[in-house]
């Protein structure tokens, strides 16, 4: 076996020139040299492919890479014409790719980095914190082959077309399988009445029961709701994959209107706020951009952490959640900077306007009751 074999790479055999090829945050356009990357650091790494440069279906697949060892750290994939995209190889392939990895090292593998520039912020590091073994088996449904593309759908946000078979609407692409959150119903088998409606309003229940049914997937480090947010998250930044989007929302939406966890778990939610505000920073990374983020685009982001920021100033006192209240406030400067939100409510709601005529009237600001959760919109507890 070549000692190269132990120094980590990537080799990509029998690919056509002009693929685009990406590799965490770094995309290109492959020469009719390239071979694969070498020199790949430690850590969770996601590798994908497309025909075009354009908006098509992308294919990927995550890989891991351990600390530094003797043992060998080469992952072979090989073109299928077929199906356009890598797929794994033989052992045999492999080991006959490995004793060949010398003649090829110095010209036709290029070196890992993490942006066209050059520039090594550690961003991918801080973005794959919390992801394991266990959540990327979970999610593709594989032990071994932990393969992503544009097409693949969650059972909750597929199409499902009565009449049609998969092959007929495209949906014959793994299954991706999600927390299963359902913000409909977050509340135990069997509540009533106050029991609801404090539930849909405080989500902690729903949270605490989403972290129960997944807790193998803490193993190595790993959190299974941060590590959704991070997953799903990153594959709609490399392969715009809709239906991560989706799910990202969900959880962001469990995770933001929790009361009770807060106190319990200030630290935890500090460190939900900071990934938030690192994913944000790299929303424009997006083709198209990850969402509008422009008054009407924004709105459900905005409302969001806008809804948060009330709770936390309801459960938190002065001097209280102060590591809350700091990365929430480094989110709201980044917000405020790049796209120009406001999340705080110090604007006039209520008062007096003088017309033409020296009349003056009482006005009052309805427009934002439905985001501010005020008037019609605010939240009552019902006895049933």
């Amino acid at each position: 076996m070549s000692h190269f074999s132990t120094i980590p790479a990537v080799l990509l055999l029998s690919l056509p020139p002009s693929i685009l090829v990406g590799i965490d945050l770094l995309t290109f356009t492959t020469s009719p040299q390239f071979l694969g990357i070498k020199n790949l650091p430690p850590g969770w790494h996601f590798l994908y492919t497309s025909e075009t440069t354009s908006f098509s279906i992308r294919d990927g697949f995550w890989f891991h890479i351990p600390a530094p060892s003797p043992s060998p750290n080469l992952i072979v994939r090989k073109w299928d014409p077929t199906s356009s995209s890598l797929i794994p190889c033989s052992s045999d392939e492999e080991a006959q790719a490995s004793e060949g990895l010398e003649g090829i090292w110095k010209e036709r593998l290029t070196p890992y980095r993490q942006s066209a520039g050059g520039e090594e912020k550690g961003d991918w590091a801080a973005l794959t914190r919390h992801i394991t073994p266990a959540l990327l088996s979970r999610l593709t449904g594989s032990e071994t082959d932990w393969r992503i593309t544009t097409a693949s759908c969650g059972a909750q946000d597929a199409d499902h077309i009565p009449g049609l078979s998969a092959a007929e609407t495209g949906l014959e692409e793994r299954e991706l399988r999600f927390l299963g959150i359902d913000l409909k119903r977050t509340w135990r088998v069997g509540a009533v009445g106050r029991e609801r409606t404090e539930a849909v309003l405080d989500r902690s229940w729903a949270l605490g029961e989403v972290e129960k049914r997944f807790e193998f997937e803490g193993d190595e480090g790993g959190d299974v709701v941060m590590g959704e947010i991070e997953v799903c998250f990153l594959m709609v930044l490399t392969v715009a994959n809709y239906s991560c989007l989706e799910e990202w929302k969900r959880v962001l939406v469990l995770v933001l209107t929790c009361r009770r966890a807060l106190r319990a778990r200030e630290g935890w939610f500090a460190e939900i706020l900071g990934l938030l505000r690192r994913q944000l920073e790299r929303g424009d990374d997006v083709e198209g951009g990850l969402f509008d983020m422009g008054d009407e685009g924004g709105a459900y982001m905005k409302g969001l952490l806008k809804g948060f920021k009330m709770i936390l100033g309801q459960v938190f006192g002065q001097g209280e959640g102060e590591d809350i209240k700091e990365e929430l406030g480094e989110l709201e400067v980044f917000l405020k900077t790049e796209y120009g939100w406001e999340l705080s409510d110090a604007f006039v709601r209520k008062g007096m306007l003088e017309l033409e005529d020296g009349e003056q009237i009482e006005m009052e600001l309805e427009d934002m009751e439905g985001e501010d959760e005020r008037g019609e919109y605010a939240p009552v507890v019902v006895e049933l």
